[in-house]
């Protein structure tokens, strides 16, 4: 049972993240997040959704280990057996992630099948069962994610009830991505776009429960449109605009934070990554599980095609090095950059 002063401490923390990097299958892997820390300090990074059994019975290293730079790192988890999750929290802990977080809006099919994700929000009593144990069984902060409504359970009134009844478990944030979710129909992409927007709904939720932590998600496109919502709710997660162009996060620290540290340039944070990327390779990862993050990194800027030209070819090459790197810079840089490279 956690303390007053550490129950305290705890909210604080998850006050303290305005802005994150939302959780997107096979994009937010541990290579992702650490090129994207290389570029914020301070913005909450999330894994990828992995499921609770596979946390329970698979590869445990493969599946959470992470870079001690990532950090704040929240791990998402899929599942909705209250044991189970909270076994995840606790492994969770043991692991040193900053928080853990229980995914109530992938709309997918296979995640129907387990009975877990959006298809959750119409169970809003098991969602306050799961929460209830992971709280129980650690100390981290124990957040939900989740959608507006599914289906035609998509009145105020139901979310207000999904809302209500899951804090009283004791989620410590709820992050809400501004649409609904259609079960059947639509699929996860199409989920992400047909259904209208409405900001309009997370802004009443934060005013009807001023004492939650709310944060808003979906069709959030750069920092200007963060600081809008962050009128009216505590904090903003972005996805895919990131993704698209992870740059912006250089102005996240300063803009959302107040912090003065001048942000890395883009061939700044190309160098930062040489000596991860000289530790991976050493392990057997492949250069290309790594640089796939990086093709976005000089959007809109010259050279940026040519950039991701040489980054994609040569970079699946058997033995490819950091040689590829250099070699594309020169696309995008007035002259050459030297530095050391693997022998």
């Amino acid at each position: 049972m956690l303390t007053v002063p550490e129950l305290l401490d705890r909210t604080a923390v998850v006050r303290s993240h305005r802005l994150s990097v939302a959780p997107m299958l096979d994009r937010t892997d541990r290579h992702c997040r650490y090129f994207l820390r290389q570029i914020s300090r301070r913005t909450l990074l999330y894994t990828e959704m992995i499921v609770a059994q596979a946390i329970q019975y698979g590869d445990r290293a493969r599946l959470l280990d992470y870079d001690p730079q990532e950090h704040p790192v929240a791990l998402q988890v899929g599942g909705d057996n209250p044991q189970w999750l909270a076994d995840c929290a606790r492994i969770a802990e043991d692991w040193g992630y900053d928080e853990i977080n229980l995914n109530v809006g992938c709309p997918s099919d296979r995640v129907q099948k387990g009975q877990f994700g959006a298809c959750l929000m119409a169970r809003p009593e098991q969602v306050a069962q799961c929460v209830e144990a992971m709280r129980s069984a650690s100390t981290l902060p124990v957040t939900v994610k989740h959608r507006i409504g599914i289906d035609d359970r998509d009145s105020y009134e139901e979310l207000q009830d999904f809302v209500r009844i899951v804090a009283e478990s004791g989620c410590d944030r709820f992050s809400v991505h501004a649409r609904k979710a259609w079960l059947q129909g639509l699929d996860p992409k199409q989920n992400r776009t047909i259904p209208p927007l409405r900001y309009d709904v997370v802004y009443q939720l934060k005013q009807d429960f001023p004492q939650l932590v709310i944060e808003i998600n979906g069709g959030i496109l750069d920092l200007d449109q963060a600081q809008q919502h962050l009128q009216q709710v505590d904090a903003v997660m972005m996805g895919r605009a990131i993704y698209d162009n992870p740059y912006l996060l250089a102005a996240a620290d300063a803009q959302l934070y107040g912090d003065h540290l001048e942000p890395r340039s883009r061939l700044q944070v190309v160098l930062a990554m040489m000596p991860y990327i000289e530790q991976q390779l050493s392990q057997g990862v492949r250069l290309h599980s790594i640089t796939r993050h990086l093709l976005q990194l000089f959007h809109g800027c010259p050279g940026s095609r040519a950039w991701k030209r040489v980054l994609t070819e040569q970079g699946c090459k058997p033995g490819a090095g950091p040689e590829v790197l250099l070699a594309a810079l020169e696309q995008v840089s007035e002259s050459p950059i030297l530095i050391p490279v693997r022998s």
